[in-house]
């Protein structure tokens, strides 16, 4: 098996990475395709062009995708703070899910973070992505119970949940050193 590799998508592969996203998407279990959201999912083109949107790729098969989000600023930032990077649509191909890709993905994230100059990533994520939370408890996120928003309740999405469907993970409370949620990932024998 060869290194995964994280880099930006290319033109060519938004058709591909789009349809990746939305397979990822429809093999949850849960209410979040409604309202149009796989046409949105889909569009990598569009994130391409308004975000960063970052692939996995291992030889010249498509893994993962991701949208990275650099600031609050950006059209794609959701309930981002000043000093937040954000994190959309994380996405890796069911067939091979668990192998480290959306820690692939996710690292390579923050690093653009850091290197942005961010103090946090901020992301969203609904009660059904549980694989998903246990990436990002692993990776250090901490959930945001306070930052937990209610989606709007029209058409199909009225079979929602009366929970908020959303749950917000970004750095450590303010009673928490900040360094953790940044801290470089140790390797090797002595921890370094």
């Amino acid at each position: 098996m060869t290194a995964v590799e994280v880099r930006l998508v290319r033109a060519d592969e938004h058709v591909p990475a789009g349809r990746l996203v939305v397979s990822a998407y429809v093999a949850l279990a849960g209410a979040h395709m409604s309202g149009g959201y796989e046409h949105e999912l889909a569009d990598v083109a569009r994130r391409a062009d308004e975000a960063e949107v970052l692939v996995a790729m291992e030889d010249a098969r498509l893994l993962g995708c991701v949208t990275f989000v650099p600031d609050r600023s950006n059209r794609w930032a959701e309930e981002v703070e000043d000093g937040e990077a954000s994190i959309r649509m994380l996405a890796v191909d069911p067939a091979v899910q668990r192998r480290g890709t959306g820690r692939a993905l996710l690292d390579a994230c923050i690093v653009r973070a850091r290197a942005g100059g961010q103090q946090a990533v901020f992301l969203h994520s609904t009660p059904w992505m549980t694989v998903a939370q246990r990436l990002y408890l692993q990776a250090g996120f901490v959930r945001v119970p306070g930052r937990d928003w209610f989606p709007r309740r029209c058409g199909a999405a009225d079979r929602l949940p009366a929970r908020p469907v959303r749950r917000s993970y970004g750095p450590p409370s303010a009673q928490t050193s900040i360094g953790r949620w940044f801290e470089p990932i140790r390797t090797g024998r002595d921890g370094q």
